[in-house]
Order: C-alpha cells, then sequence, then structure tokens
C-alpha cells in the first residue's frame, strides 16, 4: 500500500529524472546542476528504500 508520503516522493522522483535528462540533452549541460539534481534524487530514493 503507498501512503500519500510515497506517492509524493515518486512523483519528486519522476521529475528530477526529467530534469536530469532535459540537462543532459542541452549542447553544453551545466555539471554543478546535473550533480545537484543526482544528489537530490539519490536522496529520494534512498529515502523510498526506507518506506
Amino acid at each position: 500500500m503507498q501512503t500519500a508520503h510515497h506517492s509524493a516522493l515518486s512523483a519528486k522522483h519522476a521529475v528530477l529524472d526529467r530534469q536530469i535528462a532535459a540537462e543532459t540533452q542541452r549542447p553544453l549541460p551545466d555539471t554543478a546542476t546535473l550533480a545537484a539534481l543526482k544528489k537530490q534524487k539519490l536522496r529520494i530514493k534512498q529515502e523510498l528504500a526506507q518506506i
């Protein structure tokens, strides 16, 4: 059973995934932005694994 918190985290994870993909597709991706987005995504993934 998914809780509202789990659903919200899953949604944020998906948004970050799309943002990472969009940044990667740019002609000159910003590596600092990519690193920050990936850290956020990893934190959310770890939190989802704990639920």
